[in-house]
């Protein structure tokens, strides 16, 4: 895995070893930036569940402001730790090392872009969803995108307040695009 475009581009980064995280191919991640390129420079990034944090470092080599990441696992923050290392980010990047919906409560800027991966059948959106909006992390401008299986389900977004605004479907998962209604 690569960080694909951008400041960093053409850096190598280490994932995690075993099933706990999922990395995003770089086919589709290249598919997901190409879509939400237009609204990357100076962005408020806030990356959730981040694995090997290869996303948020892909926003940051194109152009985002800052990024948050979020995660808890300790063999993912180990990588993130040294990708961040590696593409020379740290100083655009805060790594925040509790578990989710919670961490959410420690975090006080409004993004423009949050992306979650979470575990597939650990199905945290919906808390997830309320705490952004109930925190106000996000507002009527930010973009969320949810990486999640081809089967899941996103009807309860209304009940929260939001709006699918797109959907792009691979293989075997998809990008639900949100914002609040």
């Amino acid at each position: 895995m690569r960080v694909i475009a951008g400041k960093a581009r053409r850096i190598n980064l280490i994932t995690a070893k075993g099933l706990d995280t999922r990395p995003t191919t770089d086919r589709i991640k290249e598919t997901l930036f190409n879509m939400i390129n237009p609204i990357i420079i100076d962005a408020m990034f806030l990356d959730l569940y981040s694995g090997s944090g290869a996303i948020a470092i892909e926003a940051l080599s194109r152009g985002a402001k800052h990024a948050t990441l979020v995660e808890n696992a300790v063999e993912a923050i180990k990588c993130i730790k040294s990708n961040l290392k590696a593409t020379k980010l740290e100083d655009e990047a805060e790594l925040v090392t509790k578990s989710l919906p919670h961490a959410l409560d420690s975090l006080t800027a409004c993004y423009d872009i949050v992306f979650m991966d979470p575990p597939y059948k650990l199905e945290s959106e919906n808390d997830i969803l309320a705490k952004l909006k109930d925190n106000k992390l996000v507002n009527e401008e930010s973009l969320i995108i949810i990486e999640a299986d081809l089967n899941r389900d996103f009807e309860f977004v209304e009940k929260l307040g939001y709006q699918i605004t797109k959907e792009k479907k691979y293989k075997t998962n998809k990008h639900v695009f949100l914002r609040l209604a």
